[in-house]
């Protein structure tokens, strides 16, 4: 439930209505009675008896279908979750006064603004989000962030404008969203460089947001280089991220992307994963790796290095996958980097050596610490880029308090 009051009257709406609500959790039930259908049935296990000759490649088929079976199963049952997620979602109303209510309506007419729902709501997490229709009474240009800050003051509560935002108020009714301030932000920077005997790389990577505080980065080299490691590595970022954006959780995304690519048969080709998610609220930080090179976190003068022992996306099945948490902190950064840039330090001074230059680095701004890492790379290298080489990092900082 959450509390609505327009023009001074309090009444109450729920933020999903009670027959939306028990809809999504019918289609939750009807996706998962679909997702039984396919698992596998007694009769179709494997008995374990010996296959004859003329029999085996129908039995391989059937092994693969069984195989794509399951996965569809694990698929579904996946959508299942989302939706009764959302279903279930909790939020709670934090009660406002029919006073607070006009004092603040009172504060935004005094910039032109008039405003008719106003909602204030704590979310699962416990970080406050507010809801507001407005509209622009003249034609100032207010912007949503300018709004924004003023509503910081009144509500005391530091907060930031929603992606979807328009950016100016306008003079017809829009609804713009706000949440609470992170305790962190980020400052991201990325060199690159292209095998010497192609014109495109085979690395791609992505920076975006997946909720309210969450910064994540994906870095994928696809096998092989030049039009074909590119396309793989860009399936694989892209799906990552609309599936992330989605709301699906980590470990099912890989899977239906490690499905997609081996649906290619002979043309499919491998790829690696690098995922690195932040919470900046607290800090805490997700690493996930599918056959990526290690990833280091920075802080000051000394280096955690993060690896994984795994195979890239697109070899088998179910892909293995390495999972690692670590808290970071003010001043922290994380550099994560493509199978190229240990090939390239392997011709020099070796892979090993990557830690401390990474630790004996003063650069402060995230790009020039990846170019100062990849140039040093190519000098190792005598400068024959032999593989796509790709170096992202990431600089995470404490905001100052007011």
């Amino acid at each position: 439930m959450k509390k609505n009051i327009e023009n001074g009257r309090d009444s109450f709406d729920s933020i999903l209505p009670e027959y939306g609500r028990r809809k999504l959790l019918t289609y939750a039930d009807s996706i998962r009675e679909l997702a039984d259908t396919f698992k596998e049935t007694e009769s179709e296990k494997d008995s374990g008896e010996e296959i004859p000759r003329e029999d085996r490649n129908e039995y391989i088929w059937q092994r693969k279908l069984l195989e794509n079976k399951s996965l569809m199963a694990e698929h579904l049952q996946e959508m299942a979750q989302i939706m009764t997620n959302v279903a279930e979602e909790a939020r709670h109303c934090e009660p406002m006064s029919e006073r607070r209510f006009r004092q603040i309506a009172h504060a935004l007419k005094e910039v032109d603004i008039q405003i008719k729902n106003l909602y204030l709501i704590e979310n699962e997490s416990g970080k406050m989000e507010v809801s507001i229709s407005m509209k622009n009474r003249k034609k100032n240009t207010l912007s949503a962030e300018e709004i924004g800050d003023l509503l910081s003051v009144l509500l005391n509560i530091r907060l930031v404008g929603s992606g979807d935002n328009p950016f100016f108020v306008g003079d017809e009714w829009k609804t713009f969203y706000y949440v609470e301030e992170a305790k962190y932000h980020v400052l991201t920077g990325v060199a690159k460089a292209v095998k010497e005997t192609e014109k495109i790389s085979g690395d791609n990577y992505a920076f975006f947001e997946t909720g309210a505080g969450n910064q994540t980065a994906v870095l994928s080299d696809g096998m092989g280089s030049g039009d074909k490691a590119c396309a793989d590595s860009t399936k694989v970022v892209e799906l990552m991220q609309k599936f992330l954006e989605a709301g699906f959780q980590i470990e099912t995304a890989i899977q239906m992307i490690n499905s997609s690519l081996i649906s290619g048969g002979e043309n499919s080709n491998m790829s690696t994963l690098d995922l690195c998610s932040i919470d900046l609220y607290s800090g805490e930080c997700r690493f996930v790796k599918v056959g990526s090179a290690c990833s280091y976190i920075k802080r000051q003068h000394l280096v955690d290095r993060i690896s994984s022992g795994n195979l890239p996306m697109g070899i088998f099945q179910k892909p293995d996958m390495e999972i690692v948490g670590r808290n970071l902190m003010d001043g922290d950064y994380i550099v994560m980097i493509s199978d190229g840039i240990p090939d390239a330090l392997s011709q020099g001074i070796g892979e090993d050596m990557l830690s401390e230059i990474i630790g004996s680095s003063n650069l402060e701004n995230p790009g020039e610490m990846a170019n100062s890492i990849l140039n040093f790379c190519i000098h190792q290298c005598r400068g024959r880029i032999r593989d796509d080489m790709t170096v992202l990092v990431i600089g995470i900082w404490k905001k100052e308090e007011d």
